[in-house]
């Protein structure tokens, strides 16, 4: 199990109802395969870039094909611009994973499609893993949920990593989500003039 799996999973744990596309979460996960990736060997972070080092299977699908998705030319890509390209669409790529890997279930009903039914977790040794890492409190797990908007406390109660490369990482990460919340916030307040200007017609 990765990382990012276990951010999938916590995210589905504590926020049943979260949307598919959520942002945050996708540039979190995104971030979580970064750790994953430099566990695997399959990379190196130097200053802020993505050095790929040779590739080889992880048997996990999508750290595989994260993995393939590394820029093997220098000057390599920055772990911003990593954020914000794989981060697209993630969460929904993680969360179909869990449902072919039988993590998850939706609920089945006349008036409920099984598409459109919410994920539910079941019971697994997955899941229980994830709840492990949850309740020891493991700091990049947690950091990077705090970053996702999925959990509780404030980020001031995030443990603060000893080791600059793992801190490097996570700042990213926070800077990207604050900057898609800057985004979205200025949509919003564009979408409201756009709308009192056509009350006024």
């Amino acid at each position: 199990m990765t990382t990012a799996r276990d951010l999938a999973i916590v995210a589905l744990e504590l926020k049943p109802g979260l949307p598919v596309a959520q942002g945050e979460l996708s540039l979190a996960l995104a971030g979580a395969e970064v750790f994953d990736l430099m566990e695997a060997r399959a990379l190196v972070v130097e200053g802020d870039r993505l050095l790929p080092s040779a590739q080889s299977p992880t048997a996990d699908g999508l750290l595989d094909e994260a993995a393939g998705a590394l820029v093997r030319e220098a000057p390599y890509e920055s772990v911003e611009d990593w954020l914000w390209r794989r981060g697209r669409g993630l969460f929904s790529a993680y969360a179909d994973d869990l449902e072919r890997a039988g993590l998850t279930v939706r609920p089945r009903g006349r008036r409920i499609p099984l598409r459109k039914g919410r994920a539910e977790l079941v019971d697994s040794a997955a899941r229980r893993r994830a709840a492990d890492r949850w309740a020891a409190g493991e700091p990049v797990l947690t950091a990077l949920a705090s970053a996702a908007g999925i959990r509780d406390e404030s980020a001031d109660d995030v443990p603060e990593p000893s080791d600059d490369t793992v801190a490097g990482v996570l700042a990213a990460v926070g800077g990207a989500v604050q900057e898609l919340r800057a985004v979205r916030q200025r949509r919003e307040i564009e979408d409201a003039a756009f709308d009192n200007v056509w009350r006024g017609y």
